[in-house]
């Protein structure tokens, strides 16, 4: 082989075995391009293309590598940089050397995993999607948050770059807490709110704290969010599933079940879609003031509410027994993991070294991005905008199964991004029928899928997510469905 590499098939000027010499030659190639680098990049670009022929080995270990002074001849750099790669891979304890001994490939390494997994949710191979949860987020306001982006970051002062205060930035904080007064009722203090990354670690903080409170388990809703078990556990707490009524979360079972903090959805129940009476709410906080205990409040999508302003918070009727949760997952896009959580004051402090902990606070430029957006009005007009096109589509979703699936019963409050269906007649085993769906090309949740109860009957129960398909896919996706049941 030459300097200027007219021969790559030679046999490089190594000792050691054939085995390793035959590895030194499978992997010359990764090195001549060395060679064409600018002169000030040779350096790095040769210690990177031996470390990656160790690292996927083609330079197996106990290879004895050239002498520094051939392979600079070879590749035609000079001898200095050559030793300075050696001992630098030899210092990452790649290679390996003795004095006169000459340069090995050391057995430390082991290659990497090619290739990055994407283990986002998606839907593949799904013509129409009917599972909850998802807005449309087509809707996210791409101009309006670049501009707030390009505003905020020409006045953002450096020192707002550095590690923020782990309950969020205080403008931010200032106007979280005067949007949820106003629109939800919420009794906030912006001393008291903390920033988080969505209701998921909102409630882990919350885990976190009853935990070290002596808390063992939490009652969630049944049926309910399968998540809330999920986060409650990696906090070391249990759940225990509490039935609902037709009012809410039901007394009776919640008394019996002897926790003392429990998990509510009242503005809109998910799944069932139902809205707390007044009467549940006024006992459920009667039940939180004799046991000294705590309500969480997951308001997912309570600004969400179609034929009347949306019910206040539960929250603002007991600061001190209700904590609040909710974040813009549900308005803006659930990729931002930005939330807020109230909690009461007297565990305000914990929950704020826990979060100091966790993650020394959320980033603090798309922080000061939502301020920005929030104070000016943005905030509100997004949620002006999703309103209308989710009440359309939720309109469109009964319209059409009233059309082409004749007795369907829609059960629920006109609100969220989801609707309760079920299907006229006896139409089941309801898995059966998820499976034949999921053949014709649409995904859809059962309602059984959330909770303990098991229907003895056929009726098959769907949980249709609508916000993030179009009008005319929801349409689609009922005639497909109309399909299976005739």
């Amino acid at each position: 082989m030459t300097a200027s590499g007219t021969n790559p098939g030679a046999e490089p000027p190594a000792g050691g075995s054939g085995r390793g010499r035959e590895s030194v030659s499978a992997a010359w190639e990764l090195l001549l391009p060395v060679a064409s680098v600018p002169a000030r990049g040779r350096g790095r670009a040769l210690q990177s293309a031996l470390r990656e022929a160790v690292r996927s080995g083609r330079l197996a270990p106990g290879t004895r590598l050239p002498s520094s002074r051939e392979l600079a001849a070879d590749l035609g750099v000079s001898r200095g940089l050559v030793t300075e790669a050696y001992e630098q891979l030899t210092a990452e304890s790649y290679l390996r050397s003795g004095r006169g001994a000459g340069t090995w490939v050391s057995g430390s390494a082991r290659a990497a995993a090619g290739g990055a997994r994407d283990l986002a949710p998606r839907a593949r191979g799904v013509r129409v999607d009917f599972r909850p949860g998802t807005p449309d987020l087509s809707l996210f306001p791409r101009s309006a948050w670049a501009a707030a982006h390009r505003s905020v970051l020409g006045r953002l002062p450096h020192g707002a770059l550095g590690y923020p205060d782990p309950r969020g930035l205080p403008e931010l904080r200032v106007a979280l807490a005067a949007l949820l007064t106003r629109r939800r009722g919420v009794v906030a203090d912006p001393e008291r709110l903390l920033v988080c990354s969505g209701v998921a670690q909102a409630t882990t903080l919350l885990g976190f704290v009853l935990h070290g409170r002596g808390v063992r388990t939490v009652g969630v809703e049944d049926p309910g969010s399968p998540e809330h078990t999920a986060l409650f556990a990696s906090a070391g707490v249990a759940t225990t599933m509490v039935p609902l009524d037709e009012e809410g979360l039901a007394l009776a079972p919640l008394k019996r079940s002897g926790v003392r903090a429990a998990v509510t959805t009242p503005a809109h129940q998910f799944p069932t879609g139902v809205a707390y009476s007044a009467a549940r709410r006024s006992r459920l906080l009667e039940w939180a003031r004799e046991t000294d205990g705590l309500l969480i409040e997951d308001d997912y999508d309570g600004d969400f509410r179609y034929d009347r302003a949306p019910v206040g918070a539960l929250q603002g009727l007991d600061p001190e027994r209700v904590a609040y949760t909710g974040s813009v997952s549900k308005s803006l896009a659930p990729g931002l993991r930005l939330g807020w959580l109230i909690a009461p004051a007297s565990m305000t402090a914990e929950l704020v070294e826990r979060k100091r902990m966790m993650d020394l606070g959320n980033p603090s430029l798309e922080q000061a991005v939502l301020a920005d957006f929030v104070a000016g009005g943005g905030y509100d007009r997004q949620l002006r905008r999703c309103q209308r096109a989710y009440r359309e589509r939720r309109d469109v979703l009964t319209r059409a199964l009233a059309e082409h699936i004749p007795g369907t019963e829609v059960s629920g409050v006109a609100a969220g991004l989801h609707a309760i269906a079920r299907l006229p007649g006896r139409r089941g085993p309801e898995e059966e029928f998820a499976e034949r769906a999921a053949t014709a090309g649409v995904a859809v949740r059962l309602l059984r899928e959330y909770g303990t109860e098991r229907p003895e009957d056929d009726c098959v129960r769907l949980v249709l997510g609508y916000a993030h398909l179009t009008p005319a896919d929801i349409v689609r996706g009922v005639r497909a469905l109309a399909g299976l049941v005739q």
